[in-house]
Formats: structure tokens, C-alpha cells, sequence
């Protein structure tokens, strides 16, 4: 994996591009003089988890021919006190449709986060990492 960060606007707005040349904005807090013109590194690897979470559960439910047509997922997360303000604990709060077996759905989620995700082993370590399901 190759990638190029590239500062296109003072203080803090960057261009984070892959090797394909998709192109993610990043900017820093408004607090310290971000503009809001992108999302902050934090977000980024919050957004990162959920991801990576959402494309393995949906590869293991496809397996057993489930294909929810709604999912999403939001996001939160609990931040320590202080300098550096890490992560403590982030919850992804799985949403999907009412035809979805629960019980297959808790178990992909399940093997996702302890098995399968890069990005939640890599977190795993330091952060608390937790799920609910919500259907709709």
C-alpha cells in the first residue's frame, strides 16, 4: 500500500490520496484552526474500524446468502482526558434490516471483530472495541 499526504491549503488542510488516486480531505480541529474541510485523523480511524468491520460482515453474511438491504453503522467512541486524547472505547452500533437472522448477524459481527478485521486487531491492543444491533 502506497499513499501521499499533501498540504493544499494553510494551516491544516491536507489531500490524502491512494495509488489509484482516490483522494480523502483532511483537516484538523476548528479549535486549532482547522476549517473544516475534511475529516480529522481521529474520525478517519473510527471511520476506518467501521469500514473494514462493514466489508468482512457483509462478505460473511453473503456466504450464507443474507443480503441486508439496509446497513449502516454509527459510531461512537470514548476519548481519555488530556494530551494525547486516544481512544478508550469505540462502539459500533450496527444497523440493519428486520429480515436479518440476529443470531447469524451477532455471530459475523462477532468473528469480524475478534478474527477476520486488519483494523480492529491493529486497535485491539489499546481500545475497548464493543457492538450493538439495532434493526429497522
Amino acid at each position: 500500500m502506497g499513499l501521499e499526504l499533501t498540504r493544499i491549503e494553510e494551516p491544516f488542510v491536507f489531500e490524502l490520496k491512494n495509488e489509484e488516486g482516490v483522494i480523502c480531505g483532511i483537516d484538523a480541529s476548528p479549535a486549532i484552526g482547522g476549517k473544516a474541510k475534511g475529516l480529522r485523523p481521529m474520525e478517519l480511524l473510527a471511520g476506518s474500524l467501521a469500514g473494514c468491520a462493514s466489508i468482512d460482515v457483509l462478505l460473511i453474511l453473503k456466504k450464507q446468502r443474507i443480503e441486508p438491504t439496509h446497513f449502516a453503522i454509527r459510531i461512537e467512541t470514548r476519548r481519555s482526558a488530556g494530551v494525547p486524547a486516544v481512544f478508550e472505547e469505540i462502539k459500533l452500533i450496527f444497523e440493519v434490516d428486520n429480515e436479518v437472522n440476529k443470531e447469524k448477524l451477532e455471530k459475523a459481527i462477532a468473528l469480524t471483530l475478534e478474527k477476520y478485521c486488519s483494523v480492529s486487531a491493529s486497535l485491539k491492543e489499546n481500545i475497548d472495541v464493543n457492538f450493538e444491533i439495532e434493526f429497522k
